[in-house]
């Protein structure tokens, strides 16, 4: 039992403080070079969360275990729904812009629908990946073009994702004058880089092995232990953002993660490692990403918030997803 859990849970770890430091390193090398503040924060602090589920996905695919692979990032997706918001809806609840709902909400619904369509009609391919890519560069691209004149209460969720890390770690905020050495700063990015990869490693073998000792499928390991333990970093800012009543950047957070786990980690993985999403993911949890992405668009659409009732409706909604898909 300890030779599956140590790898698993020192995996996971690995790969958090190592994200963390790889962020930490790269926004300060970033600020030296004079980096603008705003496209540090799309970019590096807007989705260094993401780097966790990034490398597991892309490391599982090599490994071919591509139910851990597609499992983490649609779990992840349904994770951010159901658990992430309802938690932090249940702290606060949370309040949401027109704006980044009419344009992200949209945003968000219609990749979850674009993954989920080419899952079903061919393999993940690189010409898939490619696309995906890209598609994730114009969208922070038009970001950036929108937020350089939006007005205070205009962000989006890119934007909201960025501000809710940078209030949890102050050491994410791009300086405005660097406070670290250019070598010190690249060595605590290369040091992170080496946790994350390692980590990986740990979390799919502990994973693996945690299928094969229970006779679970490596699917359903990918969506739920891996895709919850990855998605640690979400969840932890959406709670301080909930705690601090910051609650419509908890929302950006969610949005703006679920994006980036469909377009950058599913077009990662799909460039890197191509091959089919398992077919129990392309025929239930698919929809069920649909169907939950949906469902968060709905309760914000009412009154322009989600409230704690919500809230308790989506962890709810979370704790049966478990059951139906747990052996």
């Amino acid at each position: 039992m300890m030779e599956i859990w140590i790898p698993l849970i020192g995996g996971l770890v690995l790969l958090i403080v190592g994200g963390e430091l790889l962020v930490r390193g790269a926004v300060q090398v970033a600020s030296g070079l004079g980096v603008s503040p705003l496209v540090i924060g799309l970019t590096l602090v807007g989705f260094g969360t993401s780097t966790p589920e990034l490398v597991t996905s892309v490391q599982a695919a090599l490994s071919d275990a591509p139910g851990i692979a597609y499992g983490n990032i649609v779990g992840s997706n349904i994770a951010n729904i159901l658990l992430i918001a309802g938690v932090a809806a249940l702290i606060h609840p949370m309040a949401i812009s027109s704006s980044a709902l009419k344009r992200d909400g949209a945003v968000m619904l219609g990749v979850a629908v674009l993954f989920a369509v080419v899952a079903f009609a061919m393999p993940m391919g690189r010409a898939v990946g490619v696309l995906f890519v890209i598609a994730l560069a114009v969208y922070i691209y038009l970001a950036f073009r929108q937020e350089r004149t939006a007005a205070p209460t205009e962000h989006g969720a890119v934007y909201d994702k960025s501000l809710a890390l940078q209030d949890t770690d102050a050491a994410l905020t791009p300086p405005v004058e660097p406070k670290s050495p250019m070598l010190s700063s690249t060595l605590i990015a290369i040091a992170g880089l080496v946790l994350v990869v390692l980590g990986g490693r740990f979390l799919i073998t502990g994973a693996v092995s945690l299928a094969q000792g229970f006779g679970i499928s490596e699917t359903v390991i990918g969506l739920t232990i891996v895709a919850v333990g990855t998605s640690t970093p979400e969840l932890v800012t959406s709670v301080v953002a909930g705690l601090r009543k910051q609650s419509d950047v908890a929302f950006g957070n969610i949005v703006g993660s679920n994006i980036y786990n469909i377009l950058g980690i599913g077009g990662c993985t799909a460039l890197i490692a191509p091959g089919k999403v398992p077919a129990e993911i392309v025929s239930f949890d698919n929809l069920v990403m649909i169907g939950v992405s949906v469902t968060l668009v709905l309760f914000a659409l009412t009154g322009l918030r989600i409230a704690r009732s919500e809230g308790a409706a989506l962890l709810a909604g979370y704790l049966g997803y478990v059951y139906v898909i747990w052996p």
